[in-house]
């Protein structure tokens, strides 16, 4: 059975008080509401993986496998709170052809989703520069377009203080080519996220992405000259 909007409110007062009460001892006793809200969220992810497969390919094969664990590894770093207080998941696309990942984030003080290339490793890192070191324009009519700007503001992502190794500092097309990242986010209202429709909105944001994604699949998955590198297609 789908939760409706009620638990959908449950589950953001449930995070809200975790925020105040972030302890083993509150967490142990109220138990039941972790649960509940944790239910919540397994059913809203399967619904928005079904909704994302009616336009993408979607790796991920269930709810319960996109969602991230509310336990916060408290081994590095100062803050030693030991949950999280937000609901968060990724989902990644399918085959070859498709590359890139899309994360959600269910949070009282500003749900949002995210999506795009979190960590390219170096081999793919490297490609994806020479690729905007020949031809960066293709990038740049997506990411300045007025849809574009309009949903997603602005590529995110880190970016190296000056130019990587083997690139000149001085090449046109150096302000793509110092990103780590390439990432694009969106921010939801409350009222978006309490609405029973919460699956559709994402997953209609998700698919905004669609020319981002697409084009750096078409970079990652291709040379210099536009031929394919996937094997045995």
């Amino acid at each position: 059975m789908f939760h409706t909007f009620s638990q959908m409110k449950k589950t953001l007062e449930f995070l809200s008080n975790l925020d105040k009460n972030n302890n083993r001892e509150w967490f142990q006793s109220n138990k039941d509401q972790y649960t509940s809200s944790q239910e919540e969220m397994i059913v809203f992810a399967e619904r928005l993986i079904s909704e994302m497969n009616k336009n993408d390919v979607i790796q991920t094969i269930s709810g319960k496998k996109s969602l991230f664990r509310i336990y916060r590894d408290v081994r590095f770093g100062k803050d030693k709170t030991p949950y999280k207080t937000n609901w968060g998941g990724f989902m990644k696309r399918a085959t070859a052809e498709r590359r890139g990942g899309y994360y959600y984030q269910v949070d009282p003080k500003g749900s949002f989703i995210m999506g795009g290339f979190f960590g390219p490793n170096a081999q793919d890192l490297l490609h994806i520069r020479k690729h905007l070191e020949s031809d960066a324009d293709p990038l740049r009519e997506i990411i300045r377009s007025k849809k574009f700007k309009s949903f997603f503001g602005e590529l995110l992502g880190e970016q190296v203080k000056t130019a990587p190794r083997g690139f000149d500092k001085t090449h046109p097309n150096i302000d793509l080519i110092r990103y780590k990242q390439f990432m694009v986010r969106h921010d939801f209202t409350k009222k978006e996220v309490l609405s029973p429709d919460f699956h559709i909105t994402v997953a209609k944001a998700f698919n905004e992405m669609g020319p981002f994604l697409d084009y750096m699949s078409e970079i990652l998955t291709t040379d210099l000259n536009g031929r394919s590198l996937i094997v045995n297609q």
